[in-house]
Order: C-alpha cells, then structure tokens, then sequence
C-alpha cells in the first residue's frame, strides 16, 4: 500500500503580505521549511509559497489580497484557522515556539507531550490563527 498525503497544499489569506513573510520565513525555517517562491505585487498583494524543497512536496501558500473565489463580503483574518505544521524532532519544536515568540507571536500552548507521543506546541500569530508544531516521539 502506498503512503498518501492528506493535502497538497494550503493557502491561507493574511491581512498583509510582508508582516505574513516576515513572520512565517523564520517561523517555519525551524521546522526545514523555506520560502521558494515569492510573488509580491507592487501594490502589496500577492503571494509567498513554502515548501521542503523536495520534488512535489506539499507546500503553504501566504497570501494577501481577494483571491478570485472569494465573494463580495470575504476579507482576511475574519476568521482565525488552526494551522498544523508537522516537526522533525522536538528540538525543532522547542525552537519553533521559542522563535514564534521571539516574532512577537502569543503563546497558546508550551511544548509538551499533549496525547500519547504527540509533542507540540501552539502560538497565536499577528491575525489570530492557531499555529501549532508538532511530532510523534
């Protein structure tokens, strides 16, 4: 049987482009996450795309701006999501949370074994979203 992810990628809308790299580069560098694509617009929209790098490995998308399936009333931040990004090791969430905080995020959670061998924790980011870091060890 083969091994199936659950997405391919994930975008979510922030209220601004720049605040969103600038939180989200250093934030997910410690869990071997990097910016590969950067599609900044002039005007301050567009879109910043993270990844492993790996050939066709999942990827997150920040974005700002009205993505073209939104109707009339939708805007950013509105509603808060709960992001999780999965660790390598508990070093890295240790050192996602510390650097979270570092970036001004709240803290929603010290790392911490939260069911079975789940180790985790979670922060509040500049819009409100849950984030959250993780590893099975």
């Amino acid at each position: 049987m083969s091994s199936v992810a659950l997405f391919d990628h994930v975008g979510v809308v922030f209220s601004d482009l720049k605040q969103g790299g600038d939180f989200y580069r250093p934030l997910l560098a410690t869990l071997g996450i990097r910016l590969m694509e950067d599609h900044t617009q002039p005007d301050g929209t567009g879109w910043l795309v993270f990844s492993t790098g790996a050939k066709e490995s999942p990827f997150f998308v920040v974005a700002a701006g009205r993505p073209s399936f939104w109707s009339g009333p939708d805007q950013p931040a509105r509603s808060p999501v709960h992001l999780a990004f999965r660790a390598p090791t508990r070093a890295a969430v240790d050192e996602f949370h510390v650097t979270g905080r570092n970036l001004g995020a709240r803290n929603n959670g010290d790392p911490g074994v939260r069911r079975g061998r789940y180790y985790c924790a979670y922060l509040i980011d500049f819009d409100g979203n849950n984030i959250e870091a993780g590893v099975y060890a």
